[in-house]
């Protein structure tokens, strides 16, 4: 799997996953059970991570939606 995006904002993250799910792009959320660890603080940053097959798609689906910058995965020649 890859990283996808890395974030503390939970509202980019929900973002993203509806994104994902409408696209029918496989993802998971890691780490997002820390915050039970940092006691709800928001400083551990949660990972959506996606399967290498779906990481340029991914990618263009956060470019068409205006957060590309967000994305960790490199960048196609297109």
């Amino acid at each position: 799997m890859l990283e996808l995006i890395r974030t503390n904002d939970p509202v980019l993250i929900s973002f993203v996953e509806s994104l994902l799910r409408d696209s029918d792009i496989g993802f998971f959320v890691a780490d997002q059970n820390m915050s039970i660890m940092e006691g709800s603080l928001g400083i551990l940053p949660r990972r959506v991570m996606i399967g290498e097959d779906d990481a340029e798609r991914a990618r263009q689906l956060l470019k068409d939606a205006g957060i590309g910058d967000e994305a960790k995965l490199p960048h196609g020649d297109g």
